[in-house]
């Protein structure tokens, strides 16, 4: 059981984004989250967005830094990871 956040390499709003995530549980997740001050609109379906001046700290509460594809990789295997297809809303006709 572990929360990893992966290198940050997604530019958005003026800084880089990274993601945070558990190889287990969303609710280790969730609480994870919490304990660090990241507001909840952060979560995308199985991750939080961070950006990157906030790694350092979420190190130092415990989170594994890992390469993006294992970060992924972990994901996957935990069974948590949300497909892209699943993440779109369902066209409405």
């Amino acid at each position: 059981m572990a929360i990893l956040v992966d290198e940050p390499l997604w530019p958005n709003h003026g800084t880089m984004w990274a993601h945070l995530v558990s190889d287990s549980s969303l609710d280790e997740l969730h609480a994870f989250a919490r304990a660090a001050g990241i507001p909840e609109r952060g979560f995308d379906h199985d991750h939080y967005d961070v950006p990157a001046e906030r790694i350092a700290d979420l190190v130092a509460m415990g989170a594994e830094q890992v390469p993006p594809k294992q970060l992924v990789r972990r994901l996957i295997a935990s069974g948590l990871r949300v497909k892209e297809r699943d993440r779109r809303p369902p066209l409405v006709e």
